[in-house]
């Protein structure tokens, strides 16, 4: 059965008629919508990071801001935020684009945010081999906020931190006061 049919057939499931004016092409378009929120899959999320030689650059080298998209895993409802990138490179860096490239690739996928912070963490850490890296997401999850306990403002804040960054407090505390500013 293609999504299309699914669709319809959640459509009809739900008590509407698919082929009412409104919902005549919103098969269509939940399967096009479908296949560009859940690209991640397609995606091989190492082979985004073009690694350089670095240029003797050794100090935190901070991303910040970068907005994401996805999808709960639990009950297929979206979640967004923010999402803040350090790393400190060693031999290694990568171009600045590549690192937003790099959270699309995960986040559009079915995910939980805890995952989605150590996925991109990770793969930092093993692409580039700097001497450390720190992630946090913040987020907004709908399923919180539009079913539940209906909780609008809900913030929700991962973190994962490897090498110098887990190793160093006052590493760790300048890149939370870099990301709060």
């Amino acid at each position: 059965m293609t999504t299309e049919e699914l669709i319809r057939q959640i459509l009809k499931n739900l008590g509407e008629n698919p082929e009412r004016e409104g919902l005549k092409d919103t098969p269509k378009r939940v399967a096009a919508a479908y296949e560009e929120l859940f690209s991640g899959y397609e995606a091989n999320p190492k082979s985004i990071l073009k690694v350089f030689t670095n240029e003797k650059y050794d100090e935190m080298l901070l991303i910040r801001n970068i907005e994401y998209f996805s999808v709960c895993e639990h009950h297929m409802i979206p979640f967004f935020g923010i999402a803040n990138i350090a790393y400190i490179p060693d031999k290694h860096i990568t171009g600045l684009s590549k690192i937003p490239r790099l959270i699309d690739a995960f986040a559009k996928r079915l995910q939980n945010q805890e995952r989605l912070t150590t996925q991109i963490a990770n793969t930092l850490f093993e692409a580039l081999k700097p001497k450390g890296v720190a992630v946090q997401l913040t987020g907004l999850h709908l399923c919180m906020s539009a079913r539940g306990v209906q909780k609008s403002k809900v913030e929700t804040v991962t973190t994962d931190f490897l090498g110098s960054f887990k190793k160093n407090s006052s590493l760790k505390s300048d890149f939370l006061f870099q990301v709060g500013r």
